[in-house]
């Protein structure tokens, strides 16, 4: 076995001839992986010479270093007495971010959650969560299109008890509300995943687990109550093998539906991601009808420019009605939701396809209409779909508001993402604290002592533009 490695032997293999790299206290030589890494060299060559554990764990799995190095790239540990710096500074970096956190009974709503995930998250990864494509107009608007609807408040009626919960795709839920697929959470908390799982167990809230979360699948599964509901989102390869194995995967593990993204077939240019400077580059025969909130999951899997083309070769550009969802059907009984429509066009399709549901969502992208503004239309244009179809979120009152329109749930993917980034688990569990509060005082405010009363009769949108919020800490 080779001697323990000092910080100032591995800091002197800091370029291409010869690369090394300390992850978890152990000492790599990935001279020879330089070229053969997904995001090429000059990712790993950012760390040459130095810790890269701030920046490798977020973003890989538990077993990728055994799955790519051989046992001679592996050279051993660090000296105890560095390992022991390396703590050191790592225990001041946490003290330091303890104390620019807001006193968790301090945080009032989500926007107040939000602002404490931007002081405490690194730059690279608050623009990986945060940032839309291109000019992010859509981003903006799809927050924006909640501001254009208004209550038609009633009054005189017995509110005292109010029931919030529902059924989403027939499995109970305490709230209209379900956690939308995001994916690599450990870039806001070394747990990632698992803070959600977990804050969604003690609350009775359905996660939809993300194709590419950081935490295997397997250990979010294992991590969830016997009671708990998991929701699959799939991202469809071109290798139909890998694609099938991860539906029939994510069955065998006890998820409870497959949520297929139809909306992400390239890869668009986040801007302000690119920019930033990186670390590393049917139940009962009906169909159920969501709305998704915020509408978009961070789907870079590493964040990075460098691997925007890998991923627009890896993910499905020819899916197709006639083609995609017979053969989803094939290969599963779980019920089967389409993840991005757009259009009312499309929500017809869907329900003449006999999906079990569809998920308004557009990932911020492509000046597409704002989900609420689709959700609109669909009840103006098509209420019959309503007879076949059940069904950026910042307050309990937007959920209200889709809900009134038709929506039989709302999905969140930010808002958990900067919960779990500024507290961990019980910033989720407070997280939809307050979304309960909000939506239990409005309802009892509009007159609806449960979820049913919620109807089109209570909602109007306006042509004007209304002033916009300001969130202010």
């Amino acid at each position: 076995m080779a001697p323990p490695w000092s910080i100032e032997e591995v800091s002197k293999h800091g370029d291409a001839t010869s690369c090394w790299l300390i992850i978890k206290n152990k000492v790599y030589d990935v001279t020879e992986f330089l070229s053969k890494h997904p995001g090429g060299p000059s990712i790993i060559l950012k760390y040459a010479g130095c810790d890269a554990t701030s920046a490798y764990e977020p973003i890989h799995p538990p077993d990728a270093i055994q799955q790519y190095l051989s046992p001679s790239q592996h050279l051993g540990a660090l000296k105890g007495a560095d390992v022991r710096d390396l703590q050191a500074q790592e225990r001041q970096r946490k003290r330091t971010q303890d104390e620019i956190r807001t006193p968790l009974n301090r945080i009032l709503n989500l926007a107040d959650m939000e602002t404490v995930a931007r002081k405490v998250l690194p730059h690279g990864a608050l623009a990986f969560f945060s940032a839309g494509t291109e000019d992010e107009l859509t981003l903006r608007e799809n927050a924006r299109a909640f501001e254009r609807f208004f209550f038609h408040a009633r009054v005189m009626r017995p509110v005292s008890k109010c029931d919030p919960s529902t059924k989403i795709l027939g499995f109970n839920s305490s709230l209209p509300v379900f956690v939308s697929g995001a994916s690599t959470a450990k870039l806001g908390h070394p747990l990632g995943e698992l803070n959600i799982t977990r804050g969604c167990g003690s609350t009775n809230i359905i996660q939809m687990v993300c194709t590419y979360a950081s935490i295997p699948r397997a250990e979010i599964a294992a991590a969830a109550l016997s009671s708990q509901t998991l929701f699959f989102q799939l991202y469809k390869s071109t290798d139909l093998s890998v694609a099938t194995k991860l539906v029939q995967d994510a069955e065998q593990l006890g998820f409870k539906a497959i949520f297929l993204t139809v909306d992400a077939i390239v890869i668009t240019t986040r801007e302000r991601d690119v920019r930033s400077p990186w670390v590393l580059e049917a139940h009962e025969g009906k169909t159920q009808y969501y709305v998704e909130g915020d509408t978009d999951e961070t789907t870079n899997f590493l964040g990075t420019s460098s691997l925007h083309v890998n991923r627009n070769n890896i993910l499905d550009a020819d899916m197709s009605w006639k083609v995609t969802i017979p053969w989803l059907r094939s290969i599963t009984k779980l019920p089967i939701i389409l993840k991005g429509i757009q259009c009312v066009e499309d929500a017809v399709l869907a329900t003449e396809m006999g999906v079990e549901g569809i998920l308004l969502s557009n990932h911020g992208e492509i000046s597409s209409l704002p989900p609420l503004e689709v959700l609109y239309k669909i009840r103006q244009q098509r209420p019959d779909v309503f007879n076949k179809l059940e069904g950026g979120i910042r307050r309990g009152t937007d959920v209200i508001k889709a809900i009134c329109l038709g929506a039989k749930a709302v999905g969140l993917g930010r808002p958990f993402l900067y919960a779990l980034s500024a507290y961990g688990e019980v910033g989720v569990s407070k997280l939809i604290n307050i979304l309960e509060r909000e939506i239990v005082t409005s309802m009892r405010l509009l007159g609806a002592a449960k979820i049913s009363d919620l109807t089109p009769e209570l909602i109007e949108r306006v042509e004007w533009e209304p002033m916009s919020r300001q969130w202010k800490l």
